[in-house]
């Protein structure tokens, strides 16, 4: 830690490699505030810092009158902007892996003509992959890509390369369209996503564009139980 580095952050750090190490598995109680406080040489406040940016970030939760423990973290994405998942999943400290359903050149019927702009039967491209976090699946990806913008989608690699990187390289990202509902998922989706067909998902439907082009149309299902999406907006003035 360098002179500059907030004081609170040396105490994040270190509950962080507890809980990334396995030292502080879920449900464990960490120690309380005016312990952390004493043990880095921090006030109270400062300690009490640390341990709200980790309830608010996931990693844990205060339970009056008991103390605070590690929750059993949920993958996590922003509602309001597009990441990489294999980033995202690496980020919170897991392996990421998936598997490739399908990659394909398809007529497009009448809704993906419609959420596309493209004529009905025209070429579209179609990928359907399984995103895993720890060997878990998190996330169903059906994904139809314009090829007209980007022509080379069906060649790339997505054992090496997730969807989401190569669409970025080509074409980047200006506006997004998000949808999202609970919904329950039909037998195939279930085996895939290794879950009971009566477990409510989480169903996103997003369209991007790269300045005026509407690049892809994707449908996005994950696990409700293993799943949350965060949306933030920050106040100006």
């Amino acid at each position: 830690m360098t002179s500059t580095t907030p004081r609170y952050k040396a105490i994040e750090d270190f509950l962080l490699e507890r809980i990334h190490g396995g030292a502080y598995p879920v449900n464990h109680q960490i120690p309380p505030e005016e312990q952390l406080a004493r043990d880095f040489g921090v006030s109270r406040m400062t300690a009490n810092k640390a341990i709200q940016n980790l309830v608010q970030k996931g990693y844990l939760v205060r339970q009056a009158g008991l103390g605070t423990f590690v929750t059993d973290r949920k993958a996590e994405s922003p509602l309001h902007e597009v990441m990489n998942i294999a980033s995202e999943v690496r980020g919170r400290g897991h392996a990421y892996s998936n598997a490739v359903v399908r990659c394909e050149a398809i007529a497009a019927d009448d809704e993906v003509a419609l959420r596309l702009g493209l004529r009905l039967g025209g070429e579209v491209f179609h990928s359907i992959l399984v995103h895993l976090q720890d060997d878990l699946p998190i996330q169903l990806e059906d994904r139809f890509v314009n090829p007209r913008w980007v022509p080379h989608y069906l060649q790339s690699d997505f054992t090496q390369v997730t969807p989401n990187e190569v669409l970025v390289a080509s074409c980047p990202i200006s506006d997004v369209e998000h949808v999202v509902e609970a919904v329950l998922v039909d037998a195939r989706t279930a085996e895939l996503l290794q879950i009971d067909p009566a477990m409510p998902c989480l169903s996103v439907i997003r369209r991007t564009w790269s300045d005026d082009h509407l690049i892809s149309y994707a449908r996005l299902i994950h696990p409700g139980e293993r799943y949350k999406l965060r949306s933030l907006h920050k106040r100006r003035g």
